[in-house]
């Protein structure tokens, strides 16, 4: 079983290039299909998700093709299924966009049932709200969500909640259908505005995304684009709150700082200083870490993506501070790993009480999903002594080449497979 084994209390120090972000490439790889046409995109992430989804819709006739590592060619002439059931599939969230991209141009879909990170109920009420509300009729048999329909049509469309993968599922269904779409209460993330800007290259006809009001005309046909995915905003902070937790100097690169406002100002509040210029954003932690207060929020509030990495960093940040989650209700699981490192952190239903500690102490320790794994990297790298980590597949379904890149950054890290590696890596770090 694959392990990064960690020797800690180097900071980190350097350049960094951030990658595409996976919670764009997902639903931009998914919509891609909605053509006969075939369609370019450029900066796709080389992670363990996107691969999964692109394996899927090559399974169902999708011609796939990598032209290079991060540049992806697709044409979906060739459809032969409208069901997808691949037992990997089931493993990642992002497989019910093939719904409203299948949907939008077939008005019929079979998608299994989505799984992901168990970071707490995340229902698709919504995204049945939204199929039913333009007219498909939606059930869920046999593990499988199935949708079909005669014809869509344009609706108004108030969602519940701010549901990220709501607002692009129905964006994408009703981009096709027939007559005007309102989604009200809309999701502002930057990836969703990706995906309008994404379909709209392909010929529909979206405003209002980055609002709370998306308003679509629906369009018979796309046609095949060129597109290049934005810079992954959780990468960067991750990258951001790594210079943080080991009291180091990382300049990131190939970001939007505008869509790290919510990040940069809490490393503010905690001490370091944050420097941006058009295209990377630096961080210097020269200074003692503060305590400081956090909720996660819809954007342009503060991820929930990042509240593991917050949490780390006040873990060593002198008083006591709180972190609230009010997005995902089982998001604080990694605080039985992190306490074992020697963190003071008592959780009360979904909100954190942190003390901080001088420092935390090496540890072999388990990654229990995606963000908390890499936060739990941050941590490893700032503790003193060895430190492992096991189940690292969930970091790598979304960090490309994370450990090489903090290798990169002076980390003592290494990708390991056997405790033979493990020693061996301690006897050279030695």
């Amino acid at each position: 079983m694959e392990q990064y084994a960690i020797k800690g209390g180097t900071p980190l120090v350097g350049e960094v290039e951030i990658g595409g972000a996976k919670n764009a490439a997902l639903p931009i790889l998914a919509a891609a299909i909605m053509t006969d046409d075939t369609v370019h995109v450029d900066n796709v992430p080389d992670v363990r998700d996107v691969n999964v989804l692109l394996d899927a819709m090559q399974s169902i006739g999708v011609i796939v093709k990598r032209e290079e590592r991060h540049k992806v060619t697709i044409n979906a002439a060739g459809i032969s299924s409208l069901v997808v059931d691949d037992d990997n599939i089931r493993r990642i969230r992002a497989s019910y966009y093939l719904i409203g991209a299948m949907l939008g141009k077939y008005k019929n879909a079979e998608v299994t049932l989505p799984g992901g990170c168990d970071i707490g109920c995340r229902g698709i009420d919504q995204h049945i709200k939204g199929f039913r509300a333009l007219g498909a009729n939606v059930s869920l048999e046999h593990g499988m969500i199935i949708t079909k329909t005669e014809k869509l049509s344009g609706a108004h469309i108030y969602m519940d909640l701010v549901s990220v993968g709501a607002t692009i599922n129905v964006m994408m269904a009703a981009s096709m259908a027939e007559g005007k779409t309102i989604i009200e209460n809309a999701a502002k993330e930057p990836h969703v505005v990706d995906v309008a800007n994404f379909l709209n290259s392909m010929g529909a006809n979206i405003k209002g995304a980055g609002t709370d009001v998306i308003r679509i005309k629906g369009v018979s046909k796309f046609h095949g684009t060129d597109y290049t995915i934005i810079p992954d905003q959780i990468e960067a902070g991750t990258f951001m709150f790594a210079a943080a937790i080991t009291h180091g100097d990382v300049t990131v690169k190939n970001v939007i700082p505008k869509h790290l406002e919510s990040i940069s100002a809490k490393l503010n509040e905690i001490g370091c200083e944050v420097m941006e210029e058009d295209d990377c954003v630096r961080v210097v932690a020269s200074k003692p870490l503060h305590h400081t207060h956090v909720k996660t929020l819809p954007y342009p509030g503060f991820p929930t993506d990042m509240q593991p990495q917050i949490t780390v960093a006040l873990g060593l940040a002198s008083g006591t501070s709180i972190v609230t989650e009010s997005i995902f209700e089982n998001r604080f699981k990694y605080v039985d790993e992190l306490t074992r490192m020697g963190a003071d952190i008592k959780v009360e239903s979904s909100t954190a009480i942190i003390d901080g500690v001088k420092r935390y102490t090496g540890a072999d320790i388990t990654a229990p999903d995606l963000r908390a794994g890499a936060a739990l990297v941050l941590a490893m790298l700032a503790a003193d002594g060895f430190s492992t980590i096991d189940e690292i597949k969930y970091i790598q379904r979304g960090y490309e080449d994370f450990h090489l890149k903090l290798k990169k950054l002076g980390a003592e890290i290494e990708l390991v497979e056997s405790e033979k590696d493990v020693t061996r890596f301690k006897m050279k770090i030695v």
